[in-house]
Formats: structure tokens, C-alpha cells, sequence
């Protein structure tokens, strides 16, 4: 096999060049959802964090008060998922004067989780 002979069969019709852009575009797509979704879910977890430092630690009783009578009204239509319920069950418990339920356990054999005053 001659020197032209090689370049002929190693180059790709256009066709299969296109298909292997194709390929790589619809890897890279892939590769975008998924970071966005991380960045999304990083998001959420920060909020969820800000609110509930702001819950556990702001010595604004009436604004910390705000928050946790606005989540209690809210979350009960918000979560579908028993699981998602129990996970904030101290925040839908009415809270007793001057604080809020922070310690949680999780039972590893039925995954609900229980919370008390710590």
C-alpha cells in the first residue's frame, strides 16, 4: 500500500466527521446539566444554610421568630415525601419560648429521623 493510498483511508467522510462532532456536542451538553444542576443544588444548600444559622443563632427574636412562623406555614405545602417531613420536624413543631429543636438522629435501620432539645 502506497503513501496516497494511506491518507485516502485514514481521512473520514464528512458524514462520519459530523456524526463524531455530534458525539462530542451532545457529550458536552451532558457535561454542562450536570454542572449546572451541582451549582443549582450548591445553591439551595447555601440558603438552606443561611436560614437556618439565621433559626438557630440571631439574636433578633422577632426576625428569627418571622422566619420559623414562615416556615412552618410554608413547608407543610412545600413537602409531598413523609421522609422530607421528618427531616423537619423540629422546624414544624411549635416551638417552645426563647429557642429552637436542633439536635437530629437518624435511625440507620428506618432512616426517619428524630430531633430534640439538645
Amino acid at each position: 500500500m502506497g503513501t496516497r493510498e494511506k491518507i485516502i483511508v485514514a481521512r473520514k467522510t464528512i458524514g462520519e466527521r459530523l456524526a463524531q462532532l455530534e458525539a462530542q456536542r451532545k457529550t458536552l451538553q451532558l457535561r454542562l446539566g450536570k454542572q449546572e444542576r451541582a451549582i443549582d443544588t450548591r445553591r439551595k444548600v447555601l440558603i438552606g444554610a443561611l436560614v437556618l444559622h439565621r433559626l438557630e443563632h440571631d439574636r433578633d427574636v422577632q426576625f428569627a421568630g418571622g422566619i420559623a412562623e414562615w416556615l412552618r406555614r410554608e413547608l407543610p405545602k412545600f413537602l409531598t415525601r413523609d421522609g422530607d417531613k421528618q427531616l423537619f420536624i423540629d422546624l414544624l413543631a411549635t416551638q417552645p419560648p426563647g429557642g429552637f429543636i436542633v439536635h437530629h438522629e437518624v435511625d440507620r435501620g428506618s432512616g426517619l429521623v428524630s430531633s430534640k432539645a439538645p
